[in-house]
């Protein structure tokens, strides 16, 4: 090798890195936080800092498998709903006299058994994924309005408060934690391991990773159970913080979770993505919402801004790859 292959190679790395797309959201990520710091004399503040992760981390933990899911070419709707059917099952449990440990069981269960669910119809009847979750976030949610009507549950057990409420060191929440540690472990599943390698090949061409051994519904069906898992964590975490349960709890968070997933640079189409550019996304949203929040805009205005950020993701990158074929035309 020539000495000056060496610095052309480095150049190239260097401009690889650049280009990336985490690398545009760490920039992006910056301005917000350093114009929410002159916008806001409380922002900087460490304690506020802190809560504003509760504004996001529960959808954040649901993004990591949902990421890997749409990756798979495949999207689960229902995950609020899911929330909500595993809050009213803590709720129904802890009316039941049962503690701490069992309700967290419980919502897991719930979580796991939605997934297992819709896995199951999609896989087993190859009926799309967005048709089904669609029917099943309304089939879960519209349970739990069968079980509690406009009632609540706030009876739980004082120590369950710990995973909503609680600190691990200083302004470290245990959600926070728990979502930088789970963020480690989905990073080295896609990322470093067969099943991430799988998850990459279904999503780029599924009719290719059957025939070349992989065994596809299986996979999505793993994912979707994860990702009803993590609903069912998400669920324990909520309602802890909340302190009790309504039907309407976690509604619309759907939107917001499928943002996060798709700005993190997870490609709505399947096969491209990363969890680094998820968890990137993650705290992006969570920077622009608090700032907002700061400056006494309305929930709407937010609504409204995170539905043109998801728009403008999906649409970049189609007008991106038009630009380019054009002047390849015309080259």
């Amino acid at each position: 090798m020539t000495q000056s292959a060496v610095p052309n190679r480095l150049s190239g790395n260097w401009r690889h890195y650049l280009l990336r797309w985490e690398t545009f959201l760490l920039l992006v990520a910056a301005l917000v936080f350093l114009f929410n710091s002159f916008a806001s004399p409380y922002f900087l503040d460490p304690w506020n800092l802190s809560d504003a992760t509760f504004n996001f981390t529960e959808k954040a933990i649901i993004a990591l498998p949902m990421a890997m899911l749409i990756i798979c070419r495949e999207i689960d709707l229902s995950v609020a709903s899911i929330i909500a059917l595993a809050s009213v099952s803590m709720g129904l449990a802890a009316e039941a006299g049962m503690g701490t440990g069992s309700l967290v069981a419980i919502a897991i269960a719930v979580g796991v058994a939605c997934g297992l669910f819709n896995g199951l119809v999609v896989t087993g009847f190859g009926i799309p994924s967005i048709v089904v979750t669609i029917g099943t976030m309304s089939l879960y949610r519209g349970i739990t309005y069968v079980i509690l009507g406009d009632g609540a549950f706030t009876d739980y057990p004082s120590e369950f408060a710990y995973f909503g409420q609680g600190y691990v060191y200083w302004v470290f929440s245990f959600e926070f934690v728990l979502f930088l540690g789970l963020a480690l472990v989905f990073y080295v599943l896609l990322h470093h391991t067969n099943f991430g390698r799988r998850t990459y090949a279904i999503g780029n061409n599924p009719t290719a990773a059957l025939y070349s051994g992989i065994k596809v519904n299986k996979h999505k069906l793993i994912l979707f159970v994860l990702v009803g898992a993590l609903s069912g964590l998400a669920s324990v975490l909520l309602t802890s913080r909340l302190g009790s349960t309504r039907p309407s709890i976690a509604f619309a968070w759907e939107l917001n979770i499928v943002t996060m997933v798709v700005l993190g640079g997870v490609s709505i189409l399947g096969g491209a993505g990363s969890i680094l550019g998820v968890v990137i996304a993650v705290f992006l949203m969570g920077l622009v919402t608090f700032g907002l929040g700061l400056l006494n805009v309305p929930g709407i205005v937010m609504s409204i801004i995170i539905g043109a950020m998801l728009i403008s993701v999906i649409s970049i990158p189609v007008l991106l790859g038009r630009w380019r074929a054009m002047r390849e035309r015309q080259s």
